[in-house]
């Protein structure tokens, strides 16, 4: 198994994880926010566990079917971010179609709500790119 596959494994496990947390006893607050800073809906679940499956398809399919889900991935995850980060809302789950943008906000608690996306997404998109390059 290249590394390539292993790391989409990883977002397997990761993305599995995401869709799990309001289901977590403790790690939503009275208001629904997961950790207090984010809400998570069905449709955010739906859409963790189909990239999480994804991910696991691609990962146990070949190196190149890893490499391909990385980089989509990547770039539709760390595009949701910057969004995110700028409007308040992502493309992802339509957040930006259905919701009047909040404007550019700096805040903690904006940054961390989108750590997650420009993280993953970032990395994915690294990895797809430049991990296991082949002339």
């Amino acid at each position: 198994m290249s590394i390539l596959q292993k790391i989409a494994i990883f977002y397997f496990v990761a993305l599995m994880i995401a869709a799990s947390i309001n289901y977590i006893p403790g790690l939503t607050d009275e208001n629904g926010l997961a950790f207090g800073i984010f809400a998570l809906d069905f449709y955010d679940d739906a859409l963790h566990v189909a990239s999480a499956l994804w991910a696991l398809v691609a990962g146990l399919m070949s190196r190149n079917a890893a490499r391909m889900f990385l980089i989509l991935f990547g770039a539709a995850y760390l595009g949701d971010g910057i969004f995110g980060f700028f409007t308040g809302y992502g493309f992802l789950d339509m957040g930006i179609f259905t919701n009047a943008s909040l404007g550019m906000d700096l805040s903690l608690g904006r940054i961390l709500a989108n750590l997650p996306h420009l993280a993953l997404g970032g990395f994915a998109l690294y990895a797809g790119l430049f991990i296991e390059r082949r002339a």
